[in-house]
This record gives structure tokens, C-alpha cells and sequence, in this order.
């Protein structure tokens, strides 16, 4: 029997200690670490190499996105499945667009949850059948906004935010937009003030102007 090394990552403790209980239930799975915000999360799939991650999409520190854009730029070609409460068509495109094999909603059944990982570590996507139908319109139509150019040293997330910004977002419509929490959208703009030197947002357009965005 082939065992699935799973590492499962949710900021929510309670949740969690459930999802633990739900994985150690099946002869066949493995719990090889957790996390509990996204930075950590990726220093447990470095250190455990596991074969596959099950992610939340609103974590603290990092959010899911993050984690898989991280991953993919380091290479890393671990199977993502989302497990999340946010079953909206943007937070869909968002994970799939980053990476992700899979999506389910928390309060998915144990069945669908083991179903889906074997799935996902199998090579395999799955969405639940709440979002299956906005998966398929979602795969056939075109991306909302193609990715910004980078600027200067902005990572492609730092430069969608700083894109949104000149666009005149507020961090509101923002975080609505990337579908991410609101602390996250503000340690971006803070990372992209002090990149591009400029001490509020119109300096940052301005400059980002000048860089070619």
C-alpha cells in the first residue's frame, strides 16, 4: 500500500486538530507536518518533502496564493489541494491560476477530503461539486486582467498590488480583488513603498510610472 505524506496547513486550531483526526483515520495517509501560517508552511513542505499539501486560502504571514506562487518559483512541483470557505469564482481563478490540483470547501465529508488528495497526489484536479460548474465557465474564458509587467525589483505579487493601486484601489477593493486578508495587502504596499523609495501612493505610481508599469 502506497502512503501519502500530507502536510495540512490552517491558522484556525480547532479546525485543524479535526483535520488531523480526519487524515490519521486512513491506513493509507501520513501526517508528515503542519502549519499554521504560510511561511511556515513552507519551511514544513522544504523540510518533509511531502507528497502533497492540503492549504488554506486565508492564513496569516502568507497567504495560500503565496504559498503557491513561492512554490512555483522555487521550483517545487508538490500537488497543492485547497481546502477553504471561500467558494467565490475570484478565490477559484486565484488558486487555480497559482497552482493549486484542487479545491474543496471546509465542511467537505472525510471521503471527499482523502478522495481528493489521493486524486491531487495522483496527478489528477478536483474541484467539489458545489464549484464545479464555475470551474468549467471559469477554464473557458479569459483571465480577468493579464499579470502586470514586473517593476524593478517588485515580486509579480508586489507588482499586481502596485497595478491595483494605480488603478486607484482602495486596500478594501484590493484584498477583494486578490481575495487575501487585509494584513496581507498592507505588508505588500509596505514592501513596495520601501522598494521604490516613495513615501506614499502617489509617489509610488509616479515612480512606478517612470519604471515602465
Amino acid at each position: 500500500m502506497t502512503v501519502l505524506r500530507v502536510v495540512a496547513v490552517d491558522d484556525h486550531p480547532v479546525f485543524l486538530r479535526g483535520l488531523v483526526a480526519c487524515l490519521e483515520d486512513a491506513p493509507d495517509v501520513e501526517i508528515a507536518g503542519l502549519a499554521a501560517d504560510g511561511e511556515s508552511a513552507l519551511e514544513v513542505i522544504a523540510a518533509t518533502d511531502p507528497d502533497v499539501v492540503l492549504l488554506d486560502l486565508n492564513l496569516p504571514r502568507l497567504d495560500g496564493v503565496g504559498v503557491l506562487e513561492r512554490l512555483r518559483s522555487s521550483g517545487a512541483d508538490v500537488p497543492v489541494l485547497m481546502l477553504t470557505m471561500y467558494e467565490d469564482e475570484r478565490a477559484l481563478r486565484a488558486a487555480f491560476d497559482a497552482g493549486a490540483r484542487g479545491y474543496l470547501l471546509k465542511g467537505s465529508d472525510q471521503a471527499a477530503v482523502l478522495a481528493a488528495l489521493r486524486t491531487v497526489a495522483g496527478g489528477g484536479v478536483v474541484v467539489g461539486r458545489e464549484l464545479a460548474d464555475r470551474l468549467t465557465s471559469l477554464m473557458s474564458a479569459p483571465p480577468a486582467h493579464a499579470a502586470p509587467r514586473r517593476v524593478a525589483d517588485l515580486s509579480e505579487r508586489e507588482t499586481e498590488v502596485l497595478a491595483l493601486i494605480a488603478a486607484g484601489r482602495s486596500n478594501t477593493e484590493i484584498v477583494q480583488e486578490l481575495v487575501v486578508s487585509a494584513k496581507t495587502v498592507r505588508n505588500h504596499i509596505t514592501r513596495i513603498f520601501t522598494k521604490l523609495g516613495a513615501a506614499n501612493r502617489v509617489e509610488a505610481i509616479a515612480r512606478a510610472r517612470e519604471l515602465g508599469l
